[in-house]
């Protein structure tokens, strides 16, 4: 495209979906000229009129092109977290450890485990990881060709490959090569940031409050916010019992029946924060000039009690925060984990999360002292 088209695309390996990327802008520059969309940049400005070139540069300063990007990077994360889903609760894998040739079957945490544990080799938690079974292929595809796994050299066999990774401590994959990204979770997360500035973005907010003190977890307690109103409290009990006795709103009761996951509860949780914000019933969808004239309405009429159909609120787009930092998204968990009556017990708010898979990845931009397992930023 530069050569024959003098078409320049910025930061290129940043978009999801280049294919979809690229017919987006086929159909656009075909209604519209191309320069309605890109900077003209003139090479040989000094030289005569016949030698001089433009050249187009297509890049997200363009608001149509970002927002472009930033619907494919929803969508290909949309898709990756599903497939990490169905990895996470999968019982059917089956595959050979690349060291020992022992077999397992069961989940892959098995294997990867066993990995780590008995052969120092450690790519990452299992929950962090996606499409294991590429992933796995492709370092045993190295292995059978005799190359070390770090630093990519060949050997003449085996044996000598073998000493080579345990005397260079080279049993382990290089962060820096490329080519292992799409098999981790971390680097479809933000938008036009590769893992490596999402990392150096956590490791500065771990520096900046190197000095706290770990006894400000009892001396500052953190508080979730009802969905509704202003109320706060510091364990989910006490909020989802508000919500019940206040609003009639039982969130265990609706994560049981619809058996949320996670995902589901994120974008469920997201979904009535932005309806709320915009003054909107849920159900009806009727507005409201204020705040405590919709929540009036929804109380009387029960539309607070019930969702509504399934595909208006479990869409991609609500994976993000209407507000940042919502606490409340750090207190969820999957429907198994649902305590009943019987046995509930005060969970505080800080330490409801688990921490485990993306979500671990996901926690953004939530204090260091509260790690979140959902995605952090706003959407409204």
């Amino acid at each position: 495209m530069i050569i024959e088209h003098k078409l320049v695309i910025a930061d290129v390996k940043l978009v999801a979906d280049f294919r979809s990327y690229i017919l987006h802008w086929k159909r656009r520059f075909a209604e519209q000229p191309i320069t309605d969309f890109c900077s003209v940049i003139r090479t040989n400005s000094k030289a005569p009129l016949e030698e001089q070139d433009n050249y187009f540069l297509l890049c997200d300063a363009l608001p149509e092109d970002r927002l472009l990007r930033e619907q494919l990077q929803q969508k290909k994360l949309r898709e990756i977290l599903e497939q990490q889903q169905r990895e996470r609760y999968d019982t059917s894998f089956h595959s050979v450890c690349m060291f020992c040739d022992q077999e397992f079957t069961g989940n892959r945490s098995v294997l990867l485990n066993h990995m780590a544990r008995e052969h120092a080799f450690n790519i990452g938690l299992p929950d962090n990881i996606v499409n294991c079974y590429e992933f796995l292929a492709v370092l045993q595809g190295k292995l059978d060709s005799l190359q070390c796994l770090y630093c990519e050299k060949v050997f003449r066999d085996k044996n000598t490959l073998k000493d080579h990774m345990r005397k260079k401590q080279h049993r382990r994959i290089n962060a820096k090569n490329k080519e292992y990204d799409k098999f981790y979770i971390i680097n479809y997360l933000e938008f036009g940031k590769s893992w490596e500035e999402v990392q150096s973005e956590d490791d500065r907010e771990l520096l900046d409050n190197l000095e706290e003190d770990w006894s400000d977890w009892e001396e500052h307690p953190v508080c979730a916010v009802c969905l509704f109103c202003e109320q706060q409290a510091d364990t989910t009990e006490k909020l989802y019992l508000h919500m019940q006795k206040s609003h009639g709103f039982h969130f265990p009761k609706i994560k049981s029946e619809h058996g949320l996951n996670f995902y589901q509860q994120v974008k469920l949780v997201n979904f009535i924060r932005r309806e709320i914000h915009h003054c909107r019933c849920y159900n009806c969808q009727e507005k409201f000039e204020s705040k405590g004239g919709l929540i009036g309405h929804m109380e009387e009429t029960k539309h607070i009690a019930f969702l509504p159909a399934r595909s208006t609120w479990d869409q991609p787009q609500y994976y993000f925060p209407t507000y940042e930092n919502d606490t409340l998204l750090c207190t969820l968990s999957d429907s198994e984990d649902v305590i009943t009556e019987d046995q509930s017990e005060e969970v505080p708010v800080k330490t409801a999360w688990r921490v485990e898979g993306a979500a671990t990845a996901m926690s953004g931009r939530c204090k260091p002292r509260f790690p979140s397992r959902a995605i952090t930023g706003t959407h409204v």
